[in-house]
């Protein structure tokens, strides 16, 4: 791709397209360009009087963040004195810097400590993007609103008589464009419409554009409450937010919850229940006396007729139905609907819709293969809209849908409560992202080691981590609480195939693995982490226990009796599969991560590595042990994790004797890897045709064999825009298409900053497409 045309994706991306031309009160993104003007759209109210005490707020709205926000007597109150807590209306933008806008928000302070750093309004909220997703996480904006005895605007301000502590106060936000200016005034009234005092002020017009939102305690920092300087202003509670004018275009269909999202699966059972429907939806934090249940719908012959309803997990918030013997000839509409019960018993009904689609039959397959989505990337439009381009028949997603740090405002650890509110806070990012793909395709989405809150996952079966002499980045065990980690299962797999043996490990953690036999392909899913042996059982000879940087270090000693890579359950289910063909005539292997260790530089440039024994290169044998007994079913080996995506055929005995691994880019690469071997002496032999550098057949860190056939390295980023970034980075994802009548896999990996079906060979990175032979996948190799 052209770089133009690379800017020029970005712009469109970034932007959502032109916006359209109505008049006040409000304009409506969906009406078409041209249509005539049409009745002034109502002054649009956020109201939570007739909401029960929760945590999920509205569905008009994103809290920043989620945790730190609660409705409590009808009002959406600030839980924390730390700066910055805020609400963002999500249907709404400024984007007409020549119109007009008027807002009304009644407050009142929650509580008073130390300082007070006031509480309003904040607009033109814009990343570089100028995307409503995006915003919601950029510092920009001008303020407006009341604190300490003034009423200001940006920097002007005007004191605020006899109202220091302010109840049910109205403050309304008005103004217009005039120009390269826009005139703000801001009013408070009070509970019976006297007015109290005011405020003007002009700003640039381009300073007006982007988000809206409400804000408790003004400031910039997203630090966690208690953080030094997060903990300094007042608590305040907010209802009937009401936004309307020309100023702003509209977007109904952005609204976010209840209901937020569903994922499905769909396989063969090969046995009485024929092929399983399980379908999950997922909906905000609810509150204890709200409506629990989740009713299921499929459209048969023009009538929507119940699948069933489920009731909500008060941890992950998800709700599953299990529908056996399903009609998988045909696509199948369905619904989702929540009946929401307000305090004064009112009920409003939502609906998220989709398609269960047919059984991939006579065709081949085509996979969505995605891992890592680190958020300065977010919300990989580039990617997602290529997915809505491509439609595969099936997604998958190998872990890391969230990192620690995403979406700021901080990491909360224990106890388990809060600790899942802060990890679906960071989850919905994803959801928020990838909905509309997953609407309408069977979606197998992974936990890994972000997900868990942990730089890596050594799991020990599910032991609890010691963390008694400090770190824990190399350490085996969990550290978060068990049900904590349950509900980060749940969230994502609730809806998978049931599991193989769903008997939990240790602290009671669930389990997930099995198959899933869809468009005649048996996919396997492993986790690779969940039983692994932790790095403190070996010594390493360097400051981190998972990390070998001594190149003349003899990682053999590594490779000591008794450590595990998959486990022995994981390894029965692995033998009985590989010998299982019901249903199916080609299969795929499924796990977190690649077993080789194809890097050799990591987080800096410069930064080699001899081995990482994150990877799953170690420890060996149990590798070895794992590639032999899958090799028996010819797999291909799909998995991510490493945001470098590779290439690779096992080799255990000898070179090439093992199965072929695709290892996906990142969706939004934050750590870099490289593979860089010609650079550091590696020795190699056999290079592809190709003659791509570092490639070929090498000896990886650990002593492991593996023929790397492509790699996809990173440039050292520079760019400061997301997606530019991003793209430099190596992000991107991978898509395979599963011929059953050729036997045949098509693997490509793509650039992030693309456009998928537009054939240009830059788009993919060097070395792909590849066609491998089901064969090859036993060591009877082509290529």
């Amino acid at each position: 791709m052209s770089s133009a045309t690379r800017r020029s994706l970005l712009k469109t991306l970034g932007a959502g397209g032109a916006a359209l031309t109505w008049p006040a009160l409000g304009r409506t993104q969906d009406a078409a360009p041209g249509d005539a003007p049409a009745t002034p759209r109502p002054a649009d109210t956020v109201s939570f009087a007739d909401a029960h005490d929760r945590v999920f707020l509205h569905g008009d709205c994103w809290a920043n963040p989620m945790e730190d926000w609660v409705v409590k007597d009808g009002m959406a109150e600030c839980t924390t004195r730390a700066v910055n807590r805020n609400i963002h209306r999500i249907t709404h933008q400024l984007t007409d810097p020549s119109g007009g806008l008027e807002m009304s928000v009644v407050l009142s302070r929650a509580e008073l400590r130390q300082a007070d750093l006031g509480a309003g309004f904040r607009v033109g909220i814009r990343s570089e993007l100028d995307e409503y997703r995006s915003n919601c996480f950029a510092r920009s904006g001008v303020d407006a609103g009341v604190r300490a005895g003034t009423l200001f605007i940006g920097q002007t301000s005007q004191p605020f008589d006899g109202l220091d502590d302010p109840q049910n106060l109205k403050l309304t936000l008005a103004g217009r464009g005039r120009g390269d200016s826009f005139e703000l005034k801001l009013t408070a009234s009070d509970a019976g419409g006297k007015e109290l005092g005011a405020v003007e002020a002009t700003v640039p017009a381009a300073q007006m554009l982007g988000n809206v939102a409400l804000v408790s305690s003004f400031g910039r920092d997203t630090k966690p409450a208690g953080a030094n300087g997060g903990g300094r202003g007042s608590r305040y509670r907010f209802n009937d937010w009401t936004v309307a004018g020309d100023a702003f275009t509209v977007t109904p269909e952005r609204r976010f919850g209840p209901l937020l999202w569903s994922m499905y699966s769909l396989s063969d059972s090969r046995g009485d229940d024929g092929f399983v429907l399980k379908m999950s939806a997922l909906t905000g934090p609810l509150g204890a006396r709200d409506n629990h249940e989740v009713e299921f719908f499929a459209q048969q012959n023009g009538e929507w007729k119940p699948l069933g309803t489920a009731t909500l997990d008060t941890d992950a918030w998800v709700a599953t139905v299990r529908v056996p013997k399903w009609d998988a000839s045909a696509d199948t509409p369905y619904k989702v609907v929540y009946q929401e019960q307000g305090r004064s018993g009112e009920t409003t009904e939502h609906e998220w819709t989709g398609t269960v689609q047919a059984n991939p039959s006579g065709r081949p397959l085509r996979m969505g293969a995605l891992t890592c989505q680190n958020d300065y990337g977010f919300p990989y439009a580039p990617v997602a809209e290529n997915l809505r381009r491509l439609k595969p028949d099936l997604l998958y997603f190998s872990g890391d849908q969230i990192y620690e740090s995403h979406g700021g405002y901080g990491l909360i650890r224990r106890p388990a409560e809060p600790a899942i509110l802060n990890y679906l806070r960071k989850y919905y990012m994803h959801g928020w992202s990838f909905r509309e793909a997953m609407r309408d395709a069977p979606t197998l989405c992974l936990p890994d080691d972000h997900d868990v809150f942990q730089g890596n996952v050594w799991g020990e079966a599910g032991a609890p981590m010691d963390v008694s002499d400090g770190g824990a980045s190399s350490k085996g065990g969990y550290i978060e609480p068990a049900r904590m980690v349950n509900a980060v299962h749940q969230s994502t797999v609730a809806h998978h195939p049931d599991a193989f043996d769903p008997a939990p490990v240790q602290q009671d953690i669930s389990v997930y693995y099995g198959d899933m036999v869809y468009g005649g392909v048996s996919f396997a899913v492993v986790a690779d982490r969940q039983w692994k042996s932790g790095p403190e059982r070996v010594d390493t000879g360097s400051g981190r226990a998972d990390h070998v940087a001594d190149p003349d270090f003899d990682t053999s000693v590594l490779d000591k009796p008794g450590l595990v890579l998959l486990g022995e359950r994981q390894e029965a289910f692995l033998k009985e599969w590989a010998e299982d063909w019901r249903g199916c005539s080609m299969k795929v292997l499924l796990s977190q991560t690649v077993f080789a260790g194809v890097a050799t530089h990591h987080g800096d440039y410069d930064g080699y590595l001899k081995a990482d024994l994150d990877s799953g290169a170690w420890p060996q044998t149990p590798r070895d042990r794992a590639i032999t007994i899958a090799r028996a079913a010819k797999p291909l080996h799909i998995n991510g994790d490493q945001h470098l995506t590779t290439l690779v055929q096992y080799g255990v005995d000898k070179q090439r004797d093992g199965f072929w691994s695709f290892c996906t880019p990142a969706i939004s690469a934050g750590y870099p890897r490289w593979w860089r071997p010609d650079e550091v002496g590696m020795p190699h032999e056999n290079r592809p045709a190709h003659g791509i550098p570092n490639t070929g057949e090498y000896t990886d860190g650990f002593g492991n064999l593996a023929f790397v056939y492509a790699v996809g390295n990173p440039e050292v980023a520079s760019k400061k825009n997301r997606y530019e970034r991003a793209h430099e980075k190596g992000s991107g994802f991978g898509l395979v298409t599963i011929d059953t009548e050729a036997k045949t896999y098509r693997i490509e990996s793509f650039r992030f900053l693309v456009d998928a079906t537009d054939g240009q060979p830059s788009n993919q990175f060097p070395g792909w497409p590849v066609t491998l032979h089901q064969a090859e996948n036993a060591g009877e190799n082509r290529l």
